[in-house]
């Protein structure tokens, strides 16, 4: 639950973690926008599928950070003291939902689109793992929100499922996939797989702290610190290590390339 105090130290992490996720989000996005022609067109659509990921959390954050900077105020001259909740106002965690609800498919469609399988390979793993990330984040919502445990439990617990399902695919069968990718980018592709899952268990754990009795203020600034850290980790962090798969595999797939790309960084250096 929305505490209805933040001190003045809780309210400042808050208002810190989040305009710091904001300022990843965006300048991820225009690092890949401005490096997208350094790899083959082949791997541009992965890159691009990062590009809207970090644009869409970028834009939810504005929206989460402004619905925080409205939900608590202080009378305090210079904002030092506490913060209560406004009148009228409140925090809308449900920015964050529809934010996992667009970029949380479309993290699976970035891994997938920089294997650059055989078509019919790629569309099974998009069927399998697409309607399943969309469907954890519906079914997690209702709890989310709810101020009823049991009903929190039965959701998260029906939000599991698709979860397991996914980690399934990801670790079960797309390694059937992985051999096919060149020496210099398995271990990578394999340790992504980890990225995703350490990222996303951050949610589940924020998720069961009212469950198991922990709330009030720090409990509430944990969960939103929890949450930007693993969106960090899971879009920004996630989208550099996609495009430095891409730029491997392009360097891989076409020597000349990489001998004109490899050309461009020397000159740069000696600038």
């Amino acid at each position: 639950m929305i505490p209805d105090i933040l001190s003045h130290g809780q309210y400042e992490t808050v208002y810190n973690f989040l305009s710091l996720v904001i300022a990843s989000q965006l300048f991820t996005a225009v690092f890949l926008v401005i490096a997208l022609p350094r790899i083959l067109p082949r791997y541009r659509q992965a890159i691009t599928v990062a590009i809207v990921v970090c644009g869409i959390a970028a834009y939810h954050y504005f929206r989460i950070f402004d619905s925080f900077k409205a939900a608590f105020v202080t009378d305090a001259v210079g904002g030092t003291g506490d913060y209560s909740q406004a009148v009228g106002a409140g925090f809308n965690e449900g920015y964050r939902y529809v934010d996992w609800l667009l970029t949380v498919p479309l993290l699976l469609v970035e891994l997938v689109a920089v294997l650059a399988l055989v078509r019919s390979v790629q569309s099974a793993l998009l069927r399998r793992l697409v309607p399943a990330a969309a469907l954890m984040i519906i079914l997690g919502y209702p709890g989310e929100i709810s101020g009823d445990n049991g009903l929190r439990g039965l959701f998260g617990l029906l939000s599991t499922i698709p979860f397991a399902y996914i980690l399934f695919v990801l670790f079960v069968q797309l390694s059937k996939s992985l051999d096919q990718q060149p020496s210099g980018v398995r271990r990578i592709l394999s340790q992504l797989r980890f990225l995703l899952l350490l990222s996303w268990g951050v949610y589940p754990i924020a998720y069961l702290l009212p469950l198991l009795n922990i709330s009030g203020a720090d409990a509430w600034v944990f969960k939103q610190v929890g949450y930007s850290v693993a969106d960090i980790l899971a879009k920004a962090v996630y989208a550099v290590i996609i495009y430095q798969v891409a730029r491997i595999k392009s360097f891989d797939d076409d020597p000349a390339f990489a001998r004109d790309e490899l050309s461009r960084d020397e000159v740069a250096t000696r600038s």
